[in-house]
């Protein structure tokens, strides 16, 4: 059994799988939360890194990210990358489907990821990606983790995505944050998400995002609504969750109280896609 990771820093690392994304049946982009979590842990200045996993013979896609990011980013060579394909039928509606599963972390995975600092963000694209013995391998080593939960309702089938609630319960059992998008968290609950279903959860800290409506944060009994900072229109927002979380959970490890981690990462959110507003015109 691995004894806890002496002297870890106050910041968070993010693991996760790189994915090859194709947006409405265009180019090869990349994407996966390391490809959007580099831009929250830059503007916080808070103590972080990201490490990622991909196939050899998919790393030139992901070039870019080591030139903006430089040695905040570590990407592992993996058997295989994930691969989705992401079809908008408007701004705010997509399809998704799999076109390949990413590699699955383990013991060697997180030894060669070997993070130091005191929260560790796990960012799954598909349930399979963190089984729950890595989540407590982390934990023995230290950690305090936080989840996107979109890896509790992603199943690992390739093909039309499909999403459902039958997670392994034990995924939760060593998670201090979990953060759920509104769809998700209908389906984690299996109707309107509340009290009750938080406490089902046993997360100690649950946000539910809604997009420009803001974020529930459920603590304890409370539930905190904490407004978007803005909102933009007109624009993709493919990462927004993912540089949201990053964010919040960066702000959580410098000490922040949840409701100023979650104001300061919906600003983030906002200011980078009025940046890709901007860009546009």
């Amino acid at each position: 059994m691995p004894s806890p990771r002496a002297e870890l820093v106050a910041g968070v690392t993010v693991l996760g799988n790189l994915a090859v994304d194709v947006i409405n049946g265009g180019r090869k982009t990349p994407g996966g939360c390391a490809s959007f979590s580099g831009v929250a842990i830059a503007a916080t200045g808070i103590p972080g890194g990201i490490v990622a996993l991909a196939a050899a013979a998919d790393r030139p896609l992901f070039d870019p990210l080591l030139n903006q990011f430089g040695s905040m980013i570590r990407i592992l060579t993996a058997d295989c990358t994930s691969g989705f394909r992401l079809d908008y039928s408007d701004l705010d509606h997509r399809q998704m489907s799999v076109d390949a599963i990413g590699p699955v972390w383990g013991r060697a995975e997180v030894d060669a990821a070997d993070p130091d600092t005191t929260w560790v963000h796990l960012a799954p694209l598909l349930r399979t990606d963190f089984p729950a013995q890595t989540l407590a391998l982390l934990a023995r080593r230290g950690h305090r983790l936080a989840y996107d939960g979109q890896g509790l309702v992603r199943a690992d089938v390739v093909g039309p995505l499909v999403v459902d609630r039958h997670y392994p319960p034990e995924l939760l059992a060593h998670l201090s944050i979990v953060k759920l998008a509104e769809d998700e968290a209908v389906i984690v609950a299996d109707g309107p998400f509340n009290h009750a279903t938080a406490a089902r959860l046993g997360v100690p800290e649950i946000l539910v995002t809604y997009g420009s409506e803001g974020c529930d944060i459920y603590t304890g009994d409370r539930c905190v609504r904490v407004p978007a900072a803005w909102r933009v229109e007109g624009v993709q927002t493919t990462g927004a969750g993912d540089m949201f979380t990053t964010c919040y959970v960066a702000n959580r490890a410098a000490g922040a109280d949840p409701r100023d981690a979650a104001t300061a990462a919906s600003e983030l959110v906002a200011g980078e896609l009025e940046k890709r507003l901007q860009a546009r015109r």
